[in-house]
């Protein structure tokens, strides 16, 4: 491979087959890594890393283990260490799902929670609440929190 060390301390390596060029920037103390498939990787010294794919896909992994993923098309995604999943999707609609198997949905209009036995919430953002429970009974609270109807 072939070094280049610049005054400031800066270092580009070109590997013998051109297949990767990596820089090292001394004064930030980062490695920036160029692939012949259009690859970029960006090692911080905090353990942070970045991979720019050719399509606009940004991923980033972050030391305590969470990533999170920027997608070209303006979706976004996080995956935590404990198993929960964020989605966020271009119109701003959030999908976390938690490894337990709940899932919610963020919207404009409410927030739902989804459970593993069938039983929904939602509320809105009037602050009425509606719970269908998975025996299909349904209750539907006012702004208040007092009880409008419970059906069985």
């Amino acid at each position: 491979c072939r070094v280049i060390t610049f005054r400031n301390g800066t270092k580009k390596e070109i590997g013998v087959d051109k297949s990767v060029t990596i820089y090292y920037h001394c004064d930030a103390q980062t490695t920036h890594s160029t692939y012949p498939s259009g690859l970029e990787v960006v090692q911080f010294p905090n353990n942070q890393r970045e991979k720019h794919h050719p399509d606009g896909t940004r991923e980033i992994s972050f030391p305590d283990g969470t990533v999170k993923i920027l997608h070209s098309d303006g979706r976004e995604e996080s995956i935590f260490p404990d198993g929960t999943v964020v989605k966020i999707s271009q119109h701003g609609e959030k999908m976390v799902e938690f490894a337990n198997g709940q899932r919610e949905i963020h919207t404009s209009q409410y927030k739902r929670r989804m459970y593993p036995d069938g039983t929904v919430k939602t509320v809105y953002t009037n602050g009425r609440q509606e719970t269908k429970f998975s025996s299909g009974r349904v209750c539907i609270k006012n702004n208040e929190g007092i009880i409008i109807m419970d059906k069985k």
